[in-house]
């Protein structure tokens, strides 16, 4: 019989590689750079950070070290994936890229300047 850990661990090492996937398909499926990066970010840093708990609680109980470097990569792609997200799509409007014909509203475009 399994253990509460161990199935612990098993969801969220699951959870992470499910959200790790649907971040693939949206880079795949979604229109222009931007809706891309938003799946890339959040997607990637979901699923980063699950499989990387998953992988820290898998070493404290079954193991018993305490790994240091899973917490600080944790924290790291929690913290960077989605600032450098932001100013690459940043980069990306004011260079010039087009929006998709779907989208709706520009909130950047009043903070250009003409």
């Amino acid at each position: 019989m399994l253990s509460l850990i161990e199935i612990i661990v098993s969801l969220l090492i699951l959870i992470g590689t499910f959200f790790t996937f649907s971040g693939s398909l949206g880079i795949v499926r979604f229109p222009d750079i931007f809706n891309r990066l938003h799946a890339a970010t959040k997607a990637a840093t979901l699923g980063v950070a699950g499989v990387l708990l998953g992988a820290f609680i898998f070493l404290v109980f079954d193991i018993g070290i305490i790994s240091g470097k899973l917490i600080l990569g944790i924290f790291f792609v929690l913290i960077t994936a989605p600032i450098s997200a932001h100013m690459i799509s940043r980069a990306a409007y004011n260079s010039g890229v087009e929006l998709t014909e779907e989208t709706r509203h520009d909130q950047l475009e009043k903070d250009q300047p003409s």
